[in-house]
């Protein structure tokens, strides 16, 4: 009897998080139909799945994942912010009345930008809900700001970009709020959107190098290292990228999260030249170091693509790795 409760306490809670994974909604879904077709036939889906630029060794023995989930879960000195963190609020009034041939940027920590280029505005990544996470009860919490930023704090939103459907990049909540605009996302991750009830006209989704416009705004979804992924068994089944920005003086790309590799250099090579590089410097570990960047290669990023400005981003919100908020250090 004993064997069978202990068997029971096992397998109940198992079979609960199995089915919240099948029929939660914050999940998202998988591509089917068409979309799938669409996907099947990209020369960067091989043997069921995407597949990085170069070969990016993702496994890790149970050993290590045991002791980096045993870190996370203790916690460590430095990691989050113990006081209320002091930030600029959003002047809505001062980005409306940027002139037509202004540029600005908006960083609201993390991976969330507002970019304003030839009058246009970019929702980039956002994330304005509570956590970046699978469950809205549980995991990593935004620390905490003077002022969070909002759905209704926005000015008008031209296009929304994701670079990939990771919960630090694509939230439920904030979709939700935005399901009236514009989205431009790599291959299938359309099906998260249309799942929430954003409408599949208002969904644009590309493959690496595929381009787009917004008015005279040029798109080009660039090369990440990176994956994918929010269920349990769909990791790698919609595309990552990072986004080329090119209005009619400046070029910009927001680099989402990606291990170094020669796309950056290939980069360069493409455009000529950055203005800016929003690059991720945060959440780094050498035991996942091909598909988030060490601090070192970030800097060596920017200067393979020739960027004449680095901005690091995919910080300061969410607490997604070991080494403290405020240092360089290889943990």
């Amino acid at each position: 009897m004993l064997l069978w409760i202990l068997l029971a306490l096992i397998a109940l809670p198992t079979i609960a998080l199995v089915f919240y994974f099948m029929l939660s909604p914050r999940i998202g879904s998988d591509p089917t139909g068409a979309r799938q077709t669409r996907i099947d036939a990209s020369p960067n889906f091989r043997d069921g799945k995407f597949q990085n630029v170069v070969p990016t060794n993702m496994e890790m023995p149970v050993s290590t994942m045991g002791k980096v989930m045993w870190e996370m879960l203790k916690g460590g000195d430095g990691r989050e912010p113990d006081d209320t963190i002091p930030n600029v609020p959003f002047d809505r009034m001062a980005w409306e009345q940027l002139p037509d041939t202004g540029f600005a940027i908006a960083w609201f920590g993390h991976s969330s930008l507002l970019i304003k280029m030839d009058a246009i505005t970019f929702l980039v990544d956002p994330v304005f809900g509570e956590r970046a996470s699978s469950f809205s009860f549980a995991g990593p919490k935004r620390f905490a700001y003077r002022e969070h930023m909002r759905v209704d704090l926005l000015p008008k939103v031209d296009a929304v970009l994701i670079s990939h459907d990771h919960y630090d990049h694509l939230d439920h909540e904030t979709v939700l709020q935005l399901k009236d605009e514009r989205f431009i996302v790599p291959l299938g991750v359309g099906a998260h959107l249309e799942s929430w009830g954003v409408p599949s006209s208002a969904i644009t989704e590309h493959d690496w190098w595929q381009t787009t416009h917004v008015a005279a705004v040029k798109l080009t979804l660039a090369p990440a290292r990176h994956f994918s992924g929010r269920a349990l068994t769909n990791r790698f089944s919609t595309l990552w990228g990072s986004w080329v920005i090119e209005g009619k003086e400046r070029r910009v790309l927001f680099g989402a999260d990606s291990g170094y590799a020669p796309t950056f250099k290939e980069l360069g090579t493409r455009f000529g030249h950055f203005d800016l590089a929003l690059l991720e410097c945060g959440a780094y570990n050498v035991q996942w170091s091909e598909i988030h960047m060490m601090p070192e290669e970030t800097a060596q990023a920017a200067v393979d693509m020739n960027a004449a400005v680095l901005m690091p981003i995919h910080w300061a919100k969410f607490n997604l790795a070991l080494h403290p908020g405020r240092s360089p250090s290889k943990g």
